[in-house]
């Protein structure tokens, strides 16, 4: 019987692609107690999360929070102090390698060759993955994934910053990846823009991971299957997008409309109010504790000031006041 040495490297990726063999659950992105300090600024505190294959993921935090330091140790840009991190198995300090292989990265900035031509700059960069004999092909399914057909013979400086957006999404996804980590990718994009963009990542999402950094709440609502909310470096909300906005429940927001306008001072003196906006005409936004239902209170409010109520509903909160809850200084 002949005798051989199997390689560490050899048998990691041995045991990875037996996980996918058999269908078990491999983590797309995995981090473990993961902590980067600069300094003595610690921009993420101890991270714990994983996100699983084919997961829309949004990731919220205001400036400063950590979101870009979590990005970059993902994509292998800087190492973590502490703590672990791993994508699609592999570990971020190990197989640096192995993951750039099977990630696409778009940042903020879209570092862009301004002075190639849109196919030039695709064709170039399937050559830094080796693609080979199938760079034409791959090349051409990006141009038409991505919408850059009538652009293709431009140069990239002379592009709109949508049709940059799109060049940038297209060498990300041109060696097909099996995870996509995009940091603002609408920023600075006109309304149609932006559509666009939501919708290919949606599409985009059908088959691949992706992570999308971002501070526009309904980009989140339009595009996530799932939030995480960062702020100074600790995760402080990891939820569904649709069960996000129920997370605080120390709180009932109480939409009524009277058939005439109301003092707000009246109305901040029903028992639990703790905040009144008037939207419009006699319609009223009411915050109450939630240790009750304060409906009943509102109705007695309206016999006693010989009121009546057109209309009464109970509201979740919006994201944006669940994010500045969890965010707030």
């Amino acid at each position: 019987m002949t005798n051989f040495w199997i390689t560490k490297e050899f048998q990691k990726e041995l045991l990875i692609n037996l996980y996918f063999c058999t269908k078990q659950p491999v983590m797309s992105l995995s981090t473990q107690l993961l902590t980067k300090v600069y300094g003595t600024q610690k921009a993420l505190d101890e991270v714990t999360l994983t996100i699983e294959p084919g997961e829309i993921v949004g990731l919220l935090g205001p400036n400063g929070a950590g979101k870009s330091t979590m990005m970059k140790i993902l994509t292998c840009f800087i190492r973590p102090s502490s703590g672990t991190a791993s994508v699609c198995g592999y570990d971020v300090m190990t197989d640096a390698d192995a993951i750039r292989s099977r990630i696409g990265y778009l940042p903020e900035n879209n570092p862009l060759y301004t002075e190639l031509y849109v196919r030039e700059f695709l064709e170039y960069i399937a050559g830094i993955y080796r693609l080979g004999k199938t760079s034409g092909k791959k090349v051409k399914e990006m141009i038409d994934l991505t919408g850059l057909g009538p652009e293709k013979h431009k140069k990239i400086g002379a592009l709109s910053k949508g049709y940059r957006q799109r060049v940038g999404l297209a060498q990300a996804l041109i060696h097909d990846p099996d995870v996509l980590i995009m940091d603002e990718p609408t920023s600075g994009l006109d309304p149609n823009q932006i559509i666009e963009i939501r919708n290919l990542i949606k599409e985009t999402g059908k088959k691949k991971t992706v992570l999308l950094s971002t501070h526009i709440m309904q980009e989140v609502e339009a595009v996530c299957h799932r939030v995480i909310i960062i702020h100074k470096g600790k995760v402080v909300a990891d939820e569904k997008t649709t069960d996000l906005p129920n997370l605080l429940t120390g709180k009932e927001i109480i939409r009524v409309e009277f058939n005439q306008s109301v003092k707000v001072n009246l109305l901040a003196g029903i028992p639990g109010v703790m905040e009144i906006s008037h939207l419009t005409g006699h319609t009223y936004h009411i915050t109450a504790t939630g240790k009750k239902d304060i409906r009943e209170d509102i109705f007695r409010f309206a016999v006693q000031h010989n009121l009546a109520v057109i209309s009464m509903n109970r509201e979740t909160q919006r994201m944006e006041e669940v994010f500045q809850e969890l965010t707030r200084e």
